[in-house]
């Protein structure tokens, strides 16, 4: 398998979401040899959508990371993703920098743009130039990691102060930056430490937008950044896609991984299993129970 690195979706989504599982399933994946634990943020279910099982119940990720830290010492923690326009960057810095500390330099921060408009709406943010604030907000973060001359600009202005203490990874967590636009995967290449893809994304075309990732950072004279899977597993049966095909990550567990294997061989550094996306483990309606069985057993499975 290369040199790829596993990693483990924390229990956030579902029936399996309770403290009991995230201190559990924390230490085993840590036990077992996974590289990361990851979360994910959704603030809202917004009444009569359609949203898949996954979203409808979902614990806060900068939260859930402290709590995981506490009962673990070596696994990276990572958020995939919080929505900035959601979050100042005065408060999103001062949460990073707590888990941080906490996890004693721990932390990958994954940032997006959002989606959801009913989100938008409860925040009081606007969906308009989203993409563009990015850069500036990520700026506004590594300005208050680093010191306290704070910034002036377009979209943020953050006043001269200090905000301590400051994270144990300096110059800041790494950011990791989500989206599956061109405009979203160059701006990744541009500024970010890293690139996370989306739980639609189509992982048999992830070799061109790898290659995109990388040749945004390498036109801006910097190595080779991070490619982060969200490896959507569909563990048993497979799964086709639209055109037919099986899609990747699904089947057995051999199938499962000869693709991580596959996708190593295009590119991306990390792959975490998440299992909250398996309606038997990430709906509010799987039996509790059962889907800690179930996810105990992937775990064991898919091991590193």
């Amino acid at each position: 398998m290369g040199s790829i690195d596993i990693g483990l979706g924390a229990p956030v989504a579902g029936a399996w979401a309770t403290p009991g599982n995230l201190a559990g399933f924390a230490r085993r994946a840590e036990e077992l040899g996974y590289r990361s634990l990851w979360t994910f943020q959704r603030l809202l279910f917004p009444a009569g959508s359609g949203l898949a099982p996954v979203y409808h119940s979902v614990l806060d990720p900068m939260v859930t990371l402290g709590y995981a830290s506490a009962v673990t010492s070596t696994i990276r923690l990572g958020v995939a993703v919080v929505n900035h326009p959601f979050l100042s960057p005065l408060l999103m810095a001062k949460q990073a920098a707590t888990v941080d500390v906490l996890s004693g330099g721990r932390l990958d921060l994954g940032l997006g743009i959002g989606w959801l408009k009913e989100e938008f709406t409860g925040s009081g943010a606007v969906m308009a130039g989203r993409g563009p604030r990015t850069a500036e907000y990520v700026a506004a973060l590594r300005a208050l990691w680093s010191g306290g001359s704070g910034l002036t600009g377009e979209y943020y202005e953050i006043p001269a102060g200090r905000q301590d203490p400051p994270p144990v990874q300096q110059p800041g967590p790494p950011v990791i930056l989500g989206g599956m636009s061109r405009p979203a995967m160059e701006r990744a290449g541009r500024i970010a430490d890293g690139w996370v893809t989306a739980s639609a994304a189509n992982l048999s075309k992830i070799g061109p937008s790898v290659a995109l990732v990388q040749e945004a950072a390498a036109a801006c004279g910097r190595g080779p950044l991070r490619i982060i899977c969200r490896g959507v597993v569909r563990a048993g049966d497979p799964v086709a896609g639209r055109a037919g095909q099986r899609l990747l990550l699904s089947g057995s567990f051999e199938q499962i991984q000869a693709d991580v294997a596959w996708l190593a061989s295009q590119g991306v550094t990390e792959v975490f299993y998440d299992l909250n996306w398996d309606p038997q483990i990430g709906s509010p309606d799987a039996d509790p129970a059962r889907a800690a069985d179930r996810a105990a057993f992937l775990l064991e499975a898919l091991r590193p």
